[in-house]
């Protein structure tokens, strides 16, 4: 069947089709856009997801419609992002590797890739979504003045200071982290948002990240330790 596009046009350069290799350079994972594919003017049942082999197995001519098909960028974008979530985040940090170092990171010398990329997939729809999550683990990048001024207050300071004192002796583990950072919440009668937002911005740079307790122990110690001295003068 023709293959229309959004606007219920003829697919053509001029409107809106885009090479495999585009696909491969925007960040999506070849199983992804080869079922996407084989959806078009063809279908098994209800299912929407499934791998090269099944398509393999169930393809038969008399299954293909007559009927034009529509493409969805939206729906390859989903299929996309199921890949990603279940993608080995090993194989996963082999392909976000090099976008990392298009960004301008250096990965040698933080965190392993593939467990921060295993924090962050789940969230991703692109290959690209995965580089912007993970950059925060790879950039020395003092955080912005705006940021400090607004969350690093005169208030929070004693906070940090025991968190960086309890952290210090801590065994730097996810479990472990998560322990201190209620201690220190229940010593001083605070709510998580008001010690995870500063302490966000000063180890990460910025007062969205994953879980607190697992971006802290990502970074190490030592990092996290120095950053947080930092602003407790």
């Amino acid at each position: 069947p023709t293959v229309l596009n959004e606007q219920g046009e003829k697919m053509s350069k001029r409107h809106g089709a885009m090479s495999v290799m585009a696909y491969r350079d925007a960040g999506f994972l070849p199983e992804a856009v080869v079922n996407y594919l084989a959806r078009l003017g063809w279908s098994h049942g209800d299912a929407e997801k499934f791998p090269r082999e099944k398509f393999i197995e169930w393809f038969e001519l008399d299954t293909v419609s007559r009927s034009a098909a529509q493409f969805d960028q939206a729906k390859l974008t989903w299929l996309n992002h199921e890949y990603i979530k279940e993608a080995d985040p090993a194989r996963l940090a082999d392909l976000v590797e090099p976008l990392l170092v298009q960004r301008g990171a250096t990965v040698a010398g933080g965190p392993a890739l593939d467990r921060v990329v295993a924090l962050v997939k789940d969230r991703a729809n692109t290959l690209h979504d995965i580089a912007d999550a993970a950059l925060l683990f790879y950039r020395d990048d003092a955080p912005a003045a705006d940021l400090v001024t607004a969350h690093v207050t005169d208030a929070i300071r004693p906070v940090l200071a025991e968190l960086a004192r309890r952290l210090s002796g801590a065994v730097w583990e996810k479990a472990a982290i998560a322990a201190e950072l209620k201690a220190t919440l229940s010593a001083y009668g605070l709510k998580m948002p008001q010690l995870a937002m500063p302490v966000r911005v000063i180890v990460a740079g910025t007062p969205q990240t994953p879980s607190l307790d697992a971006v802290l122990e990502l970074f190490g110690r030592e990092r996290v330790l120095a950053r947080l001295q930092q602003h407790l003068a």
